[in-house]
């Protein structure tokens, strides 16, 4: 079954603290099986409310294929995380799985697009 996550995490972590954070869970995830169809960090954005007296939080965005097992598993490892604010994770339906199939195609297809274009600067 095709899932996606996105976690919070604090905002007083250094660059390193946070990517050690996020290899953690992907970690915990492959460990359990699952494959990783996409990761994004979307970085430090505002909160839309104060989530144990803060503001701003490290936002991470993973979609993943899984059994339903590595789910209690991951969440566990959330919740014992003092790191991790905030968490949700849900299932993909059939259109959800196909929406982000397509937003993950146009996200590449606009990366290639700068790469050529910063190419022909160069030239």
């Amino acid at each position: 079954m095709q899932y996606e996550t996105v976690f919070i995490l604090t905002p007083v972590l250094s660059d390193a603290q946070m990517k050690e954070a996020v290899e953690k869970f992907t970690k915990v995830l492959t460990d359990n099986g699952a494959t990783i169809v996409n990761a994004e960090e979307w970085g430090l954005r505002k909160l839309a409310y104060p989530i144990q007296k803060k503001s701003t939080g490290f936002y991470t965005f993973i979609e993943f294929e899984a059994d339903p097992q590595t789910i209690k598993k991951l969440e566990t490892a959330y919740r014992r995380d003092e790191r991790v604010i905030r968490f949700l994770t849900f299932r993909q339906d059939k259109y959800a799985a196909e929406y982000a199939a397509k937003r993950r195609n146009l996200k590449a297809h606009a990366n290639q697009a700068a790469t050529a274009a910063a190419e022909v600067k160069e030239d």
